[in-house]
């Protein structure tokens, strides 16, 4: 008897708890979007370092607090004449001068909305279709006016 008691009131338990979850969204797209916010952390500032050339630097080489992702300077330049080479890395925080779709497009082809490829020092990346739409979603959260990681 003790047993069933028992054994009842670990199933309403489960069954309260699921039907609890799926009131409050736990599980819904909240997580994901947090989860695919930090991934897309995660590849800007760890795997494609692209505060290192996006990011103005002071006179130390250390990032200027409140300009993060603003644009920036290249500070460094080739040995031997490079066609195209980019002087200035445009800002990339919030992505404001193209959709989600055409920034995707972008870091998964390495290719512009008007199909130019990007200019040197920039690498044409080719991530995948689920680590491009995590950058996008990152470097939209973060707005124009980006202060930090």
């Amino acid at each position: 008897m003790k047993a069933r008691l028992i054994a009842g009131c670990l199933a309403l338990t489960f069954v309260l708890g699921i039907a609890a979850m799926s009131e409050t969204g736990s599980g819904s797209a909240a997580k994901p979007a947090a989860s695919l916010v930090g991934r897309g952390r995660y590849l800007v500032n760890d795997v494609g370092l692209c505060g290192d050339c996006h990011t103005p630097m002071d006179n130390r080489g250390r990032p200027v607090k409140g300009q993060y992702l603003q644009g920036a300077p290249i500070m460094f330049k080739p040995t031997v004449s490079v066609p195209g080479w980019m002087a200035i890395a445009p800002g990339i925080a919030g992505l404001s001068q193209w959709n989600d779709d055409q920034a995707i497009a972008f870091f998964m082809t390495g290719k512009k909305p008007d199909g130019a490829v990007s200019a040197p020092p920039m690498p044409a990346f080719r991530f995948n279709k689920a680590d491009a739409t995590a950058i996008v979603a990152y470097l939209k959260s973060l707005g124009t006016d980006a202060k930090g990681k």
